[in-house]
């Protein structure tokens, strides 16, 4: 087979990521002379529109019918060869990405030498791969014009609502009884004093004039079915009937939840220890007192259930930063400041922080809260603040990193806790999304630059503080690129899947379900052929991932584009110089 192929291999110089650490030139005469090699060269960058057009002449002129660039991770550059080579008239199928940089250059800085070595093995074995390979065709799905997104925060009403203005139908849907998410709860929010149930009503007030959305409350996700495109769902109501809806695409906006700090935790379960948000309701009420007597001095403690370390009161920490804290606390300063002018009484404010974290062009509300008179103390997390009760008050002792680490007492009214986000308790939805999670428990994208939005479930998609702590800006930014990505997926019609799924030799297959245990999608179902029982692939819903072959006990299964005789060729070439 091998003499029958025409393969272009091109390596890259990456700029020097690569070829600072591997010959590219030794790499090109190491496999030229392999077995169905009609081309080797290097490119400087091979991703760069010149180099593309380059290798698209070659292709035509030498009509090759197989490719291997040797340059970067896939994960950055597959679909970018992967046009190329159907620009050139070339099965997209039959191109192979071997990754020189991150897999050899980038971990092998230290031996040029073996890292060359190392580099042509990998090609060899992309070649072997590349002569294996055949053309596949892509799974094409229509897409019904209809999505659903789930949670009716102001994520969920600014998604429901563009997707909407797009033409689309849309079916919000909200656990609660009420829609506006945490905004209803919040008053003003920074940096821009805006108030957060103003904000909410707005959106409610053109969600239920759209035409195009159909809102339920107190509604939950009982079940899911199909593919990408072609949704089955029911949705249970709080009267415990039932709805049936057929939608194209996903959008997941649950929201989050806050820490909920431990008894005793910097003083919580103590009178006069509170959360920021208790707070800031009664900023709003524009009231400075608390059981009938003036408030004159507060205490603010930064990053209460965030950047946690294990303990033995601590098993599970929240090791991550939750982002939002640090602008919502210097900005209820300046509220607290704001209404120190107006009602003529003056709060002594202490924020007690660990790292101020208030980034971008909310630094500006930082910089506002020092210059009005808030006094900043860093603490170590090795030596936190300690609340107690004293003479009637509470008392704050805290070492100053910024001032010699001096031992200081604060005598206080009130302490406000500042709590972090936290990953919304959604269990029953969970199983039925079947959305990964990242290690800190919030839903997970499949890269966080690349495809900031998608998830591992084709056509499901994922927004807002679901996905990590953010800001109210950065929550609302994500919902519109998960309705980019939806509207691009529903408003064409269609959709084309990868055809590197999972195959079923028909002759071997006796149906013993073991695939179907394994795969983690449900993309197996049984199937009559002829006399006898077999499985059968849902290609819209195989993701390829393999799970289904090493449990075969009778071989009758396969990955498309990584198939076992593909890979035993990979192994046996990149191994046939070493002794």
């Amino acid at each position: 087979m091998a003499q029958k192929r025409k393969i272009g291999v091109y390596v890259c110089h990456c700029g020097g990521n690569i070829s600072d650490y591997v010959n590219v030139e030794e790499v090109v005469e190491g496999v030229k002379n392999e077995p169905g090699v009609e081309v080797a060269k290097t490119h400087m960058f091979s991703c760069s529109d010149a180099a593309q057009q380059l290798m698209i002449d070659e292709i035509k002129e030498k009509q090759l019918d197989g490719v291997v660039v040797a340059s970067c991770s896939p994960k950055l550059h597959m679909f970018t060869f992967r046009g190329m080579s159907e620009r050139a008239g070339l099965n997209p199928y039959q191109y192979v990405q071997v990754n020189l940089r991150e897999q050899c250059s980038w971990a092998h800085t230290n031996d040029k030498i073996g890292a060359t070595e190392k580099g042509i093995n990998l090609v060899r074995a992309g070649i072997a791969k590349c002569i294996l390979s055949h053309s596949l065709s892509a799974i094409r799905i229509e897409t019904k014009p209809s999505a659903l997104v789930i949670g009716a925060g102001i994520s969920g009403m600014r998604a429901a609502l563009s997707l909407a203005d797009m033409g689309l139908a849309v079916h919000l849907i909200e656990k609660e009884d009420e829609v506006g998410g945490w905004a209803l709860k919040t008053a003003l929010m920074g940096p821009e004093a805006q108030n957060g149930p103003d904000i909410a009503e707005k959106l409610i007030a053109r969600i239920k004039q759209h035409d195009n959305i159909m809102l339920y409350t107190g509604a939950e996700l009982t079940e899911k079915s199909g593919n990408i495109g072609d949704f089955n769902v029911k949705v249970r109501l709080n009267d415990d009937s039932e709805v049936t809806l057929n939608i194209g695409a996903i959008i997941v906006t649950t929201g989050f939840d806050t820490y909920v700090p431990q008894d005793g935790e910097y003083g919580w379960g103590t009178d006069g220890v509170v959360e920021l948000k208790d707070f800031r309701k009664m900023l709003n009420d524009g009231k400075l007192e608390r059981n009938g007597k003036p408030i004159k001095d507060v205490v603010f403690i930064y990053c209460v259930g965030s950047r946690q370390k294990k303990t033995e009161t601590c098993e599970n920490p929240n090791s991550y930063c939750s982002r939002y804290c640090c602008t919502a606390t210097t900005f209820t300063a300046k509220t607290l400041h704001a209404l120190e002018e107006k009602t003529g009484q003056t709060v002594n404010q202490y924020h007690l922080y660990r790292d101020i974290r208030t980034y971008g062009k909310m630094e500006t509300v930082y910089e506002e809260a020092r210059n009005d008179g808030a006094l900043f103390l860093r603490w170590d997390p090795e030596n936190p603040p300690v609340v107690s009760q004293a003479d009637g008050k509470l008392l704050v002792k805290v070492q100053d990193e910024l001032d010699g680490n001096d031992e200081i007492e604060i005598g206080a009214d009130l302490v406000v806790l500042s709590t972090g986000m936290r990953p919304r308790d959604n269990e029953s939805l969970d199983d039925i999304l079947k959305i990964p999670k990242s290690k800190d428990g919030f839903l997970n994208e499949i890269h966080i630059k690349l495809r900031p939005v998608e998830t591992v479930i084709d056509g499901v998609f994922i927004a807002g503080t679901a996905q990590s702590p953010k800001t109210l800006a950065e929550s609302v930014a994500s919902s519109l690129a998960a309705v980019a990505k939806t509207g691009g997926l529903l408003k064409k019609g269609y959709v084309d899947l990868e055809p590197l799924i999972a195959k079923v030799y028909e002759d071997k297959c006796t149906w013993c379900d073991e695939c179907l245990k394994a795969c983690p999608y449900g993309a197996i179902e049984k199937n009559v052929c002829g006399d006898k029982e077999i499985a059968m692939v849902i290609g819209a819903l195989c993701k390829g991932e393999g799970a289904c072959v090493p449990v075969c006990p009778h071989d009758a299964i396969d990955i498309e584009g990584f198939r076992d005789d593909q890979i035993i060729a990979m192994i046996d070439a990149s191994i046939k110089d070493i002794k």
